[in-house]
């Protein structure tokens, strides 16, 4: 099969060598084979001068290269990291991927500034056989290395791409070369030779000459070199040849059941720690069938792994089709005790909103409960009731049920503090206490939460989220500052995280910081260009600064990504306003309503070009459609009694002008005001006075708050 070469760069169009070309088949070393075999290139020259720069992005580099530790040392450990695989408890959401991606792009920025080299050339091949994340971090590498010195080559020989990476090679690069792939033999060679090149690529040549002599190899011989290039591969020692060749070639080989069985057990279960939820399902259908249901403990725990990954994928309900397999395959306690939790999970939570059933979730997870009060291993039988507890928490939340889910927590991390040792289950303790402490919060409780926060943080420093969380606690108690800081301090602890930024960003607006929540706004943007609304409050923000000339790029990319979007055509037609093209401003604010008819700013909007133009009816109606999504805001009252004060509708307009004096952000010397011209085109002067005199007593009250 022929490969299409795609560049993207300052030189795109140049045939210059690349400084680093590597493969990304998935067959070679699983999830981020490209992405690492890179990052082992670079890194290690990099850490020898600046080492500074390496530690700051050692998870990402890690993450992807884990042979690495052994010369840069370890990254910032949490107890997630630290903990021992039965006591894992917390999973990676499939986003963590992402940020991964986000940081080994910037760490590549700094590489090339340090290198001095003027130009970094990439070549990624073998693309369309690669994981997931290393088709992710391509797609971001494309988008985010626009307009830098690094030149992108990817070769694809087939159409297996994400759409993410699909859409970026058409967007960011260019069709390059179309290589014709011969393979005239240059040399003569035995078939043995031929299959020897097989089984040593790895199972990824597309010599066809090598492909036919493994096709008719004997069976037993074949399987017999693959157990020896397994053997080859766990002595060249990289662990990560674990998670690929390693796995391929004993699942081929004299033994798939157990040496087979072992070494995707060995992979998927790391996978899964890591949160590489794409690579788990290429290899655990792969450890089904080699395993067998015969092998009940192994084959179960594939098939939870894969059913994990299916549900964070947003496939659950592919995922309970496996769970109830699980459960009606094998009486084992420990698999009924998972699946009857993980099927709770999906009915409670990650079922779409449509599917989920809170007491289906309560019943299964009960059952599970109770078969976790029954196992003989006094050890486990605490730790697996406290986590069913713990679920069944959850669900009693979703159902309303705050102090029942409280009690459950609270007696859960008593009881593991009561039964187990101090150092067992570590990240299973830190989790109940945030867990409670996110329960008081929602309780009110705030002051007991705030400790329970500062209190998963003293014994998990490094793991950013317990930051996040607490500083939006801190930021209803009104500490903002504080709150200030805990974000400071969580966009420090990991790869970039577009949560934090947008949060921050929302404190320091509210502290008056307008150029720090333009950064962080543009921060969000930069990273991930679908979050719409960190887009649409950047522009919001761009707007009010009169830095208006920046405004357009970012609408046009929003509207090329959500070309529907109701609030960003919102945007376009008041800036369409603003010029004075009213045509195309109405036609947008139109469009804007077909699209969300409650959208509150573009109703107003359409009615003030109404008035413009003397359409009292049209402005009325929608006012009186905009006063009815949002009856608390004493702006729209105000427009609507303004309106009908215009068609000299006098009483309707002093209804409404009453009505929004009531409501707290009122302005209530201009409602007073106008509402007494209203009584005095009514005939009441003895009204029109008292409303003059309450104006002019409350723009009094006014000018001295100001003043203080």
């Amino acid at each position: 099969m022929n490969t299409r070469l795609w560049r993207s760069g300052p030189d795109a169009t140049a045939s210059e060598p690349a400084d680093v070309t590597v493969s990304c088949h998935r067959r070679l070393r699983g999830p981020y084979t490209g992405t690492g075999s890179l990052t082992r290139a670079l890194v290690p020259p990099v850490y020898e001068r600046r080492p500074d720069l390496v530690r700051e992005h050692a998870i990402e580099i890690l993450s992807v290269a884990p042979e690495l530790k052994d010369h840069i040392g370890a990254a910032r450990e949490t107890l997630t990291s630290l903990a021992a695989p039965e006591e894992q408890t917390r999973i990676y959401a499939p986003v963590r991927t992402r940020r991964l991606a986000h940081g080994l792009v910037e760490f590549l920025d700094a590489y090339v500034a340090l290198s001095g080299l003027g130009a970094l050339r990439l070549a990624f091949v073998d693309v369309d056989e690669a994981d997931h994340t290393d088709q992710e971090f391509l797609a971001i590498l494309l988008r985010r290395t626009q307009g830098s010195p690094i030149t992108v080559t990817v070769g694809t020989r087939g159409a297996d791409l994400t759409d993410e990476l699909a859409s970026a090679l058409s967007r960011y690069a260019r069709p390059a070369d179309l290589l014709a792939e011969g393979f005239a033999e240059s040399t003569v060679r035995d078939q043995d030779q031929l299959l020897r090149a097989y089984i040593d690529s790895d199972g990824t040549s597309d010599n066809p000459h090598e492909q036919d002599a493994y096709r008719a190899a004997d069976p037993d011989v074949r399987a017999g070199l693959h157990d020896e290039r397994a053997a080859e591969l766990v002595r060249h020692g990289d662990w990560s040849l674990c998670l690929g060749a390693v796995p391929y070639h004993l699942e081929h080989g004299r033994d798939p059941a157990e040496a087979g069985g072992e070494a995707f057990l060995k992979s998927v279960f790391y996978c899964a720690r890591m949160g590489f939820w794409h690579a788990i399902l290429d290899q655990a259908p792969r450890a089904r069938a080699a395993v067998g249901p015969e092998r009940a403990e192994t084959y179960w725990h594939f098939t939870g792994k894969m059913s994990t990954a299916l549900a964070l994928l947003g496939r659950s309900t592919e995922a309970e089709h496996f769970y109830l397999e699980v459960r009606g395959r094998f009486t084992l306690p420990l698999a009924q005790t998972f699946t009857g939790y993980a099927l709770a999970m999906l009915y409670t939570r990650l079922h779409p909103p449509e599917l989920r059933d809170h007491h289906l979730a309560k019943a299964y997870v009960n059952n599970s409960v109770t078969l976790a009060t029954m196992l003989p291993d006094p050890e486990l039988r605490t730790f697996h009731t406290v986590f069913q507890r713990n679920g069944l928490a959850l669900v009693e939340m979703h159902l309303g049920n705050l102090a029942e889910s409280f009690r459950l927590v609270d007696e859960g991390l008593q009881q593991l503090e009561r039964e187990l040792p101090a150092h067992r289950h570590q990240v299973h303790r830190s989790a109940l206490i945030h867990n409670r402490a996110r329960v008081l919060g929602a309780l009110g409780r705030l002051p007991e939460a705030l400790a329970d926060f500062t209190g998963v943080i003293e014994i998990d420093p490094n793991y950013p989220d317990y930051y996040v969380d607490r500083a939006a606690l801190l930021q209803k108690l009104g500490d903002t500052s504080a709150a200030l800081a805990d974000y400071d301090r969580a966009i420090t602890l990991g790869p970039p995280f577009w949560e934090i930024h947008f949060n921050r960003a929302d404190l320091r607006s509210l502290l008056g910081d307008t150029d720090g929540a333009i950064a962080d706004l543009a921060r969000v943007v930069e990273l991930e260009p679908d979050q719409l609304d960190a887009r649409i409050n950047l522009i919001g923000l761009l707007l009010e600064t009169g830095a208006a000339e920046a405004v357009d790029p970012l609408l046009q990319e929003g509207l090329r990504l959500a070309p529907g979007d109701a609030r960003l055509i919102l945007v376009r037609g008041q800036l369409a306003w603003e010029s004075g093209r009213t045509d195309l401003a109405r036609r947008d604010f139109d469009q804007a309503l077909e699209a969300d008819p409650e959208l509150v700013p573009a109703l107003a909007s359409r009615a003030t070009l109404a008035v413009e133009s003397g359409d009292f009816g049209s402005a009325l109606s929608d006012l009186t459609r905009a006063v009815e999504t949002d009856p608390d805001n004493s702006d729209l009252l105000y427009n609507r009694g303004y309106v009908h004060q215009a068609a000299e509708r006098w009483a309707a307009a002093v209804a409404d002008y009453t009505q929004a004096l009531g409501l707290p952000d009122a302005d209530v010397g201009e409602l007073l005001r106008q509402r007494s011209v209203c009584h005095r085109e009514l005939g009441d002067p003895a009204a029109e006075r008292a409303d003059l005199d309450a104006a002019r007593t409350a723009s009094g009250q006014a000018v001295q708050a100001g003043a203080a």
